[in-house]
């Protein structure tokens, strides 16, 4: 198929800009790939396995900006290499001389110019990512690192820095944070509150706050800290770290601590630090078995709500809900139960976890990003489903693609999703999905589609028409994503509804 590509030398963007600018440029028709990323090696190597490139053009640097585009014709591509260009090289002229004429090029230029800025929000390859922070951390700034690929070693490193200098370093790799209310990277427009949260990274984080958000609640701090801070290597640095400064902020009355669960040397120093905490906290370590912590995403925003009322909060039982077994009847196809399967599409990996703990509880055996299984959950957001494309959150089209492709597999009965609004996901994330999910039933054979909503009223995307849409194709939207995820295990194994399930 006809290949262009381009190379604008010494011209950086960041990674989320970029990934926006992919989406743009590949709704064009008869594009069909696109590749916009900085020259670092690791890109490379990406455009390289996608067949967005030769070994004989590997020639650009970390600081050059690299377009291709694959279209049905060479002129189509070379026409969309140039729209990426125009638009890139609008962008930064209208930044230069659009409502401020500040437009640094160094960290140091920034704070001459912004003195009084307290944080950088760093999205540079991770080769060069550790160095950025360090710089900023030195300079007595926070830090929101959207930036992975950074070494273990590293990101001890930075948070040792950070919490000699009472600092935050939020990540590496961290997709979503809340500071003093306000989102930064892929965070839905909540409501500013008296809630501190603690969260590795993104779609745990956004389900909380937003489910806090519809119960009338708001956010003080959303701090992420990165998916490896529980680990044995970096030992819980920023959490701990964390717990400390939302003890001693004042717009804090209560935090929730939200995971995966550490790692079994980690998690004595977490627990101690929690039983010395002076303030009230819900925690949902997802898989971890503790009675008196939040099993999943969903029941964690219930009892902080509750707790901040002086409440109490039982999680219901799915299951024993009047009229669910007329529902489920009422969607599901002959043949599905018994023999079809739950595949799960997922755009975030905290959702996609607490998935497959709900799932194997009650299903059984779930294979993680293989096809090994007859259930199975795909974390879309990961690296190897991210060669040569946007994010899922920013383009859902290889969602789309996936779901087209289930139609043809007898081997599922439920095509289980969840979709993430916010103000950098995509314009309308529902559309190419339902789009999909109307071909596949106009062939025939169809799964039943299940899924759930993250968003709030105030997200650009209006969370009300977004759910229409999804119904509207015929899919089951449920209120969260652990919901969702026991309505499809019922769909393939009617029984739970007689047992009463949990």
């Amino acid at each position: 198929m006809p290949l262009a590509r381009a190379v604008l030398p010494s011209f950086y963007q960041d990674s989320v800009k970029l990934m926006r600018l992919a989406r743009e440029i590949g709704e064009k028709p008869g594009v069909s790939e696109v590749a916009a990323l900085m020259g670092t090696p690791a890109n490379h190597e990406i455009m390289l396995q996608a067949g967005l490139a030769e070994e004989s053009e590997v020639d650009a640097g970390p600081n050059d900006l690299v377009l291709a585009v694959e279209a049905d014709t060479q002129e189509l591509a070379y026409e969309a290499i140039e729209e990426a260009r125009a638009f890139l090289t609008q962008a930064r002229a209208e930044g230069d001389g659009g409502a401020s004429d500040f437009s640094p090029s160094s960290l140091a230029g920034a704070l001459a110019g912004a003195p009084e800025s307290n944080l950088a929000m760093i999205s540079v390859p991770g080769a060069y990512a550790a160095k950025e922070a360090m710089d900023a951390l030195r300079s007595g700034l926070h830090v929101f690192l959207f930036s992975d690929n950074v070494s273990v070693d590293d990101e001890v490193a930075l948070k040792r820095e950070a919490i000699e200098r009472d600092l935050l370093l939020m990540g590496p790799d961290c997709g979503t944070a809340y500071i003093a209310g306000a989102g930064l990277g892929f965070a839905n427009a909540v409501k500013p509150g008296r809630v501190g949260c603690i969260a590795a990274s993104g779609t745990g984080l956004q389900a909380v706050a937003a489910q806090l958000d519809a119960l009338g609640e708001g956010i003080s701090h959303g701090i992420g800290v990165g998916g490896r801070d529980l680990s044995a290597e970096v030992g819980g640095l920023m959490t701990l770290h964390a717990l400390d400064f939302l003890s001693g902020d004042p717009e804090t009355e209560l935090v929730a601590l939200i995971s995966k669960p550490p790692d079994a040397e980690v998690l004595p120093g977490i627990e101690e630090a929690l039983e010395n905490f002076a303030k009230p906290h819900v925690v949902c370590f997802l898989g971890a078995e503790n009675p008196g912590w939040a099993e999943t995403l969903e029941d964690a925003g219930h009892a902080v709500a509750a707790l901040l009322k002086g409440e109490s909060s039982e999680p219901e039982n799915f299951f024993a809900q009047t009229g669910l077994k007329e529902k489920i009847a009422s969607v599901r196809p002959e043949g599905v139960a018994g023999s079809g399967g739950v595949l799960g599409l997922f755009s975030g990996g905290t959702l996609a976890h607490e998935s497959r703990l709900i799932l194997e509880g009650l299903l059984g055996d779930v294979s993680w990003n293989e096809d090994a299984d007859r259930h199975r959950i795909l974390d879309l957001g990961d690296d190897r489903y991210t060669v040569g494309r946007p994010h899922p959150m920013i383009d859902p089209e290889s969602r789309a693609e996936i779901i087209a492709q289930s139609v043809a597999d007898d081997g599922v009965g439920v095509v289980l999703f969840d979709l993430m609004l916010g103000r950098v996901s995509a314009r309308d994330p529902a559309g190419p999905l339902a789009r999909a999910i109307r071909e596949a039933r106009g062939k025939g054979r169809s799964p039943v589609f299940v899924a759930s909503v993250v968003g709030t009223a105030d997200d650009p995307q209006d969370m009300d028409e977004q759910v229409r849409i999804l119904e509207d194709a015929g899919v089951v939207v449920l209120p969260s994503n652990a919901q969702a995820t026991r309505f499809a295990a019922a769909l393939v194994k009617p029984e739970l509804l007689e047992g009463g399930g949990s």
